[in-house]
């Protein structure tokens, strides 16, 4: 009865409104039907040129060249690998149009507030560069599971399809100091996927016999988690980004304090972890993979670190920092630069009788003379950072470029190439420059 009276009343209102407003009231839904199927179909091409194309970041131009050779397409992205698409959601693939559309200056946006800073002295890394596609890389320990090296959108990635506690460890030549960081990209297509990373020895499979804090990155929740005999000291949900593409993981901490990162947002900041130091550092899938939910997991970069700026400048005369990033071939800054442009400009706002000069240096990948250009084009564009964004007086400053010609680490292994792609402060004299 109920139901007959709705159908009713229904009818007596369309009767009311007369065939103008039925009309009307169709044309309204018909039109957001075809809105729903234009917006669905935008999804779908979307999805299927990201799908078959390879990633570029729009202003590296090496990797958007190699892919045009090879004939594959091109999908352009923002330094957090966010594809890059027009007012119609379609992909840009003119790379000047991109850039208007993804350039982000440091201190601008979500990166306004963001404090992580690497550490300088590069203990570890890996990209996979010098392994075979289908291989476990050579520089890894193998624990358990199943890993291989894997060609994604354009870059190498160590893939686990499982199973549980499927784990792998990076062994250092000396124990993690107290001021360390922890940096992976990272993609689990599942939400239910979660990687622990612990810093000591694990006894035996899995996280749950850990006796100290040790670190979780998943969809679910990234956060310091406890091990058996504390409680849990931070989680927060990443709000989708880990599922849905490659994204940088960053983990930093001086002494007890701990702070994690999923691109610019901080989702952990942990007063008090107990975390165990060692040689050791160890990757475990704490929950599930398989062939058709692998994780992937991108270059991986641990460093110690944490050194006072203007305390080594005033000890030393000189002070190197890895916290100035460039994008790829390129002298512009990257936002995650944030945090230590800010420690130079307030250090050099604090202390007006402070001159520097600013020299760029790289490893040896390149032709010699470009790297020479190009260090120099990068110290110049610290400087021009400087003077905008925090009204340093020009004279102030000055600029040199050595490319690879001062390096201090060895260019043949990978984490010497990290120690030598570097800014150094020199203290001038004020009366003499």
């Amino acid at each position: 009865m109920k139901r007959m009276t709705a159908v009713l009343l229904v009818v007596l209102f369309n009767a009311l409104a007369g065939p103008a407003a039925i009309e009307a009231q169709v044309w309204k839904k018909a039109k957001k039907t075809v809105e729903k199927a234009a917006e669905d179909e935008a999804l779908k091409a979307l999805d299927n040129a990201v799908r078959d194309g390879v990633r570029c970041v729009f202003d590296d131009l090496d990797c958007i060249e190699k892919a045009e050779k090879s004939g594959e397409p091109v999908v352009l992205t923002d330094d957090q690998g966010n594809v890059i698409t027009d007012d119609e959601g379609q992909p840009i693939t003119d790379p000047d149009k991109a850039a208007d559309k993804a350039e982000v200056k440091p201190g601008e946006g979500v990166w306004s507030n963001y404090d992580f800073v690497a550490g300088d002295d590069v203990l570890f890394y890996e990209d996979y560069g010098k392994d075979n596609i289908g291989d476990f890389p050579r520089r890894l320990e193998f624990v358990r599971g199943n890993w291989e090296i894997v060609e994604w959108q354009g870059q190498r990635l160590l893939r686990n399809t499982g199973p549980r506690y499927a784990t792998f460890k990076i062994v250092l030549s000396e124990s993690l100091p107290e001021q360390f960081t922890i940096e992976f990209d990272a993609h689990f297509p599942h939400g239910n996927q979660r990687m622990g990373i612990s810093t000591e020895p694990l006894p035996k499979a899995g996280m749950n016999h850990q006796p100290g804090n040790y670190f979780q990155v998943g969809q679910l929740g990234t956060g310091v988690v406890a091990g058996q005999e504390a409680e849990v000291e931070a989680l927060k949900s990443t709000e989708g980004s880990i599922d849905e593409q490659l994204t940088p993981i960053r983990i930093m901490v001086d002494g007890r304090y701990a702070k994690v990162y999923v691109g610019e947002r901080r989702v952990a900041n942990v007063p008090n972890a107990q975390l165990n130091r060692s040689n050791e550092i160890s990757f475990v899938n704490t929950y599930f993979a398989d062939d058709e939910n692998p994780m992937y997991l991108g270059s991986i970069r641990v460093a110690g670190g944490g050194k006072d700026l203007y305390d080594v400048l005033e000890a030393e005369g000189r002070v190197t920092t890895r916290g100035i990033l460039f994008a790829t071939n390129s002298d512009r800054i990257r936002p995650e630069s944030t945090p230590t442009l800010k420690e130079i400009g307030e250090m050099l706002t604090d202390h007006a009788d402070l001159w520097l000069s600013i020299e760029g240096h790289t490893d040896s990948d390149g032709d010699e003379t470009y790297n020479q250009e190009l260090s120099q084009r990068r110290a110049a564009a610290v400087k021009a950072y400087l003077v905008e964004s925090f009204a340093i007086e020009e004279n102030r400053l000055e600029t040199a470029g050595f490319g690879e010609s001062n390096p201090v680490a060895d260019n043949s292994i990978p984490e010497g190439k990290q120690q030598n792609r570097r800014v150094e402060l020199v203290k001038l004299d004020a009366a003499s420059s």
